[in-house]
């Protein structure tokens, strides 16, 4: 089989949830179908996508079938069980590679990776027992973060130990876990870069996005960040050293802290990312497109930035708002097709287009 695929292949998707959606509409925009596993019986990208499997991840009958179906096979989300991984990749191609997946899914693992290459993270150290926290928040002080090592996202499976007095409470939060505490980290702003690697090893960046979160969740992310030229050539040369160790196929978020001493990697995500959501209408290929064509093993698109955007999450109740964010001017909506709106839940996200001078 020829590592690039023709137009009317087909590309398995590991989850239907909005990143799913959008990778199915991108794919099809080239002329490429996608086929979407996923447990929930009408996920959002079962909308858009030409086929769906709706199937445990424990059913390996289905993922084999599943795999039979599909050309190569990808994923919008990085907590795939390694079994379910293991019944794909005797069939067809994952990419990005399981190593990627291994390294993002237990935060430990991440961290010793990223201080591998040379790159500064926040201070941390493993918890498993209450005397492990005792001794980590003598040796890092508070304030500090506790995270289980694995799943968690958009605030949950976190708690912030402002004194030590708070130790116990963070400590029950993880519910038995394996965790890992986090110092905390003085920074200015947050950033992240969107970058990809093509299966010819070429990679591209786009600029980095300035985000700003409320309750854990990401609110917005503006594009021109506000970097000298220094730090915006450092942060993409960072997303390049990661993207290159791990001999990389498709998109990757990488988020960044600016601190007074330079930029420290917060985390890594093997996948299209919320941050990158601007590039939708900020570029003339966005990270959908970009990572598709990565996995179909097509050249990069060209991530050069055509305007200047802030995306903005409708997270919960903010669907409510689509009538109005509908007649604004220079405003792009993408909604999920998600049926209920709940709290915390994303249910789409809007792009403002920013008029110079603003």
């Amino acid at each position: 089989m020829s590592d690039t695929l023709p137009p009317g292949a087909m590309i398995g998707i590991l989850g239907g949830g909005q990143l799913g959606r959008m990778l199915s509409v991108a794919a099809a925009r080239l002329g490429l179908r996608c086929h979407i596993y996923d447990p929930a019986p009408s996920p959002p990208a079962a909308q858009v996508a030409e086929r769906v499997t709706t199937a445990a991840w424990e059913d390996r009958e289905a993922l084999v079938a599943f795999a039979a179906s599909v050309d190569v096979v990808t994923y919008e989300f990085e907590n795939v069980p390694a079994a379910s991984l293991d019944a794909i990749e005797a069939i067809r191609p994952i990419r990005p590679g399981r190593r990627a997946l291994a390294v993002s899914q237990e935060r430990i693992a991440e961290k010793d990776f990223l201080t591998s290459l040379g790159l500064v993270t926040a201070p941390y150290r493993r918890v498993i027992t209450r005397d492990d926290l005792t001794q980590a928040l003598a040796e890092i002080g508070a304030p500090a973060i506790l995270k289980t090592t694995r799943l968690g996202y958009d605030g949950k499976g976190q708690a912030r130990i402002r004194h030590l007095e708070e130790a116990d409470h963070a400590f029950t939060a993880m519910a038995g876990a394996e965790a890992v505490l986090e110092g905390f980290v003085s920074f200015s702003r947050e950033v992240s870069v969107i970058a990809a690697r093509g299966l010819d090893g070429s990679v591209a960046a786009y600029d980095p996005g300035e985000n700003v979160h409320r309750e854990g969740i990401l609110h917005t992310t503006r594009v021109p960040a506000t970097l000298t030229s220094a730090q915006r050539s450092d942060a993409v040369l960072i997303a390049a050293r990661i993207l290159n160790a791990l001999d990389y196929v498709g998109v990757m978020g990488v988020e960044l802290f600016v601190t007074e001493t330079g930029l420290l990697v917060n985390e890594i995500a093997p996948r299209v990312h919320n941050s990158g959501h601007w590039t939708q209408n900020g570029c003339v290929v966005d990270q959908f497109e970009q990572h598709i064509r990565a996995v179909a093993g097509w050249p990069l698109g060209d991530g050069h930035r055509i305007a200047d955007v802030e995306m903005e999450n409708l997270v919960g109740d903010d669907v409510q708002r689509v009538p109005e964010l509908a007649q604004q001017a220079n405003t792009a909506l993408h909604l999920y097709g998600k049926s209920e709106a709940r709290p915390g839940r994303k249910m789409g996200h809007v792009n403002r287009i920013i008029p110079a001078g603003r």
